[in-house]
Parts: structure tokens; sequence; C-alpha cells
């Protein structure tokens, strides 16, 4: 099991960056555009946001224990979750492969 407080981390990261997404969007559109001055204002404007408001920083963990590592995106759990999941039948439609 993580510890709460990373898990926690986590979702204020991810209250960050939905709160910064829209702004942070229109900032890059001003960047990839070609008018000179806008474009420097707007990168100064970019790194004065909140570093955890960078999706980049967002890192998927297992929805049962919050391992970070051998996450399965499809079932968004880890891969020993998984396992003992699928080996018991709770997850619908997988089953041990055998030919």
């Amino acid at each position: 099991m993580a510890k709460e407080s990373l898990k926690a981390k986590e979702v204020k990261r991810a209250k960050l960056i939905a709160k910064y997404a829209a702004k942070r969007t229109e900032l890059k559109k001003i960047i990839n555009g070609n008018d000179y001055e806008a474009k420097e204002a707007a990168i100064i404007a970019l790194q004065k946001l909140p570093p955890n408001s960078n999706p980049i920083r967002l890192h998927n963990r297992c929805k049962l224990t919050g391992r970070p590592k051998g996450y399965i995106r499809q079932f968004g759990i880890s891969r020993i979750n998984f396992r003992e999941m699928a080996n018991q039948g709770l997850i619908p439609g997988v089953r041990k492969a055998s030919w």
C-alpha cells in the first residue's frame, strides 16, 4: 500500500491540472502563433503557473492500493491486483490463458 500522503498529492495535482487546463491551452496557442511580443509574454505567464498544473506531472496509480508501477490502464489497477482478481474471477471477460 502506498502512503496516504502520496495518494493525496496525486489527487491535489489532478485538481490543479483541471483548474489550469484552459489557461494553459490558451497560452500554448499564443506561443505557437506568429506574434513575437505576445509569444514572449505568454511564455513568461506559462512559467508563472504552478509546476504541478502541468499534466506531465500526473502519475497513474492503482485505484485499490495506490501502487505507481505496473499500472494497467484499461482496468485502472496494478498488475498484482489484476492477477489476483482475474484468478478469483472478479474481472468479467478475463480468464487465465491456456493453449
